[in-house]
């Protein structure tokens, strides 16, 4: 039935102008081969003449027919490259616990590069004010280096507050030596950072015309918004497709890891995670590199509110898409390896070859003399996601620690968009540890209330976590697996993350901070980046806790009378199209 009606659903789309982005699975008599966007189809439709509907009359829509009917019309070459497997396998690296008196979760620096530090200067923020605050502050005290990535600035008066920050910060600089070596990088997301006639383009374009020898403004183009799928998805909907989600905030040595944007919401009533890594100087470094090299991918803006590539660089929608995937993951990959050298050849300089970390254990008493830095008790991890350019890295150790984490461990994982891979999923309900995950209420969906298609994405997000909780049901998981919703009156919940607590203690030892939300999108369509912030001080481990408590003081939990509520209603055709539009959003 559904083979057969699939050409008049594209059409039916196609008049409502690609409202609501879905997915059309292409059935055989041996499964699903392979999942293509809608808009890929709505541009086949339009294309194609009237002659062609007449394959909704066959019985079978087979991919033989399919792949035989691209060839004699080029239209159809544009689905070729857009025929992918819905969830690639990958193979996570094995996670062998260190012996005793080795740090447990040394194994991530086999992926990326380990930063230790000492713990007096993690400090975790807890509110939006407070972030907001601490930005402002920043960038008034930065000297040498601004580094902003966000999904995009918004255009409101404490926005505009911020970029005034940033003027004085640069006038500033230059009065005092006249040629300034304060330099701001801003990375945002081209597809969300041009929407509307007032964004965060004509925000920024201001510093440009002012310091142009100081500012550089990237804006990250996804290459697999391309062609006549380009052309043809809404403004609105084009970011479903992939978007730079990264959230780091950095002046000279201090670093700010959040998932929250640069946006008025973010800095009053929308709540989220941050934490500041001060006095880092290597850190701060790899972040400016990590930023640096997707700015070199990305389109930069310029003074006349046009955009253009770097000399010589591929074009991410108009040049060969593998040609520029391959060189955005060389230069990302060339950050995390080269840091991963500096990092291991600083640590044999300043402790003489010994361990990275003490352990988890009693430390041993052991402290550096002389002009030695002692050991440190907090390490410090990038985990970077970047599926469009094959970089699985957060991806992968995140599998692995689920995957590991013991019998009677805690694992409080938190988002704002409670859409997990199957991946995931299948981890939670297959692994031995205790799981309390915290998960946005309709109420506080940031699309509650929206206008259009929007407004029942909150309703969507109710469709997967009911499903998700009668599977736990059905396997008797109850008190192993439990969900809580996030509610709080005027605010809506953006938070996302993860707090580890091994066997038998009451306080984190590794917590994921960041901008990822542990779904398919941030899996598969964006890029994303977080830090695992592994630490022994009780001190540090104590500020962990208390973030958790006081996220979760505002939930309750989640039971079968929880989804006869009124607001828990989901109407019959957000539950048909949910399937078909989750890897979206």
């Amino acid at each position: 039935m559904f083979r057969s009606v699939l050409p008049y659903f594209a059409c039916v789309s196609l008049f409502l102008h690609l409202a609501l982005v879905i997915q059309i699975r292409l059935w055989t008599g041996k499964g699903i081969l392979a999942i293509v966007d809608p808009c890929h189809v709505l541009a086949l439709a339009a294309a194609l003449p009237l002659p062609a509907w007449s394959l909704a009359g066959k019985q079978k829509f087979h991919y033989k027919e399919f792949l035989h009917l691209s060839l004699h019309r080029s239209s159809w070459l544009l689905l070729a490259p857009l025929l992918t497997p819905p969830v690639p396998v990958i193979t996570a690296p094995p996670c062998t616990l260190c012996p005793e008196g080795a740090h447990r979760f040394q194994w991530i620096r086999n992926l990326v590069p380990e930063f230790g530090i000492s713990s007096s200067h993690v400090k975790v923020l807890s509110s939006p004010a407070e972030f907001y605050e601490l930005l402002k502050v920043q960038i008034k005290a930065a000297k040498q280096r601004m580094v902003m990535a966000s999904l995009y600035l918004g255009t409101g008066l404490l926005e505009q507050e911020l970029v005034y920050c940033l003027e004085e910060a640069l006038e500033k600089s230059l009065q005092a030596k006249g040629s300034s070596d304060l330099r701001v990088s801003i990375l945002l997301d081209y597809t969300r950072g041009s929407r509307g006639r007032k964004n965060s383009r004509t925000m920024l374009i201001p510093l440009l015309q002012r310091f142009p020898e100081q500012v550089r403004v990237s804006l990250f183009h996804t290459p697999n918004l391309r062609g006549l799928l380009r052309l043809l998805i809404p403004e609105r909907f084009n970011e479903t497709i992939g978007l730079q989600h990264i959230k780091v905030y950095l002046f000279d040595d201090n670093v700010i890891l959040s998932g929250a944007n640069l946006s008025d919401l973010y800095f009053t009533n929308r709540q989220d995670r941050y934490v500041l890594l001060r006095d880092s100087p290597e850190i701060a470094d790899f972040f400016t590199e990590l930023v640096d090299a997707i700015g070199d991918v990305s389109l930069q803006l310029q003074q006349d509110d046009t955009v253009q590539m770097m000399e010589g660089m591929v074009h991410p929608y108009q040049g060969d898409k593998v040609a520029y995937c391959e060189i955005a993951k060389r230069r990302v990959m060339e950050v995390i390896n080269s840091a991963r050298t500096r990092q291991e050849l600083l640590h044999a300089k300043t402790f003489h070859g010994s361990q990275p970390g003490s352990s988890l254990l009693p430390q041993q008493g052991s402290q550096a003399s002389g002009s030695l830095k002692p050991e440190p008790d907090t390490w410090i991890y990038p985990l970077i996601q970047m599926k469009p350019f094959g970089i699985q890295i957060d991806e992968m150790v995140t599998e692995t620690l689920l995957t590991e984490a013991e019998r009677d461990a805690r694992i409080y994982l938190t988002t704002g968009y409670f859409n997990l891979t199957q991946a995931y999923m299948d981890l939670i309900l297959g692994t031995r540890a205790e799981y309390r995950i915290l998960l946005a209420s309709p109420e506080v969906n940031g699309f509650f209330g929206a206008k259009g298609v929007a407004g029942a994405i909150p309703a969507a997000y109710v469709y997967i976590e009911q499903q998700f909780y009668s599977e736990v049901c059905c396997l008797q998981q109850q008190e192993r697996v439990q969900l809580q919703e996030y509610s709080r009156a005027g605010w809506t919940f953006h938070a996302k993350g993860l707090w580890l607590y091994l066997a038998g203690s009451d306080l984190p030892c590794l917590t994921l901070i960041g901008s990822p939300n542990f779904g398919y999108r941030s899996v598969h369509r964006d890029l994303e980046a977080q830090v695992a912030i592994v630490t022994e001080n009780k001190a540090l481990q104590q500020q962990l806790h208390q973030e958790q408590e006081q996220l979760y003081l505002c939930s309750g939990v989640v039971s079968t009378s929880t989804f006869e509520q009124p607001s828990r209603y989901v109407k019959l055709w957000v539950k048909l199209v949910t399937p078909l539009i989750k890897n979206f959003f």
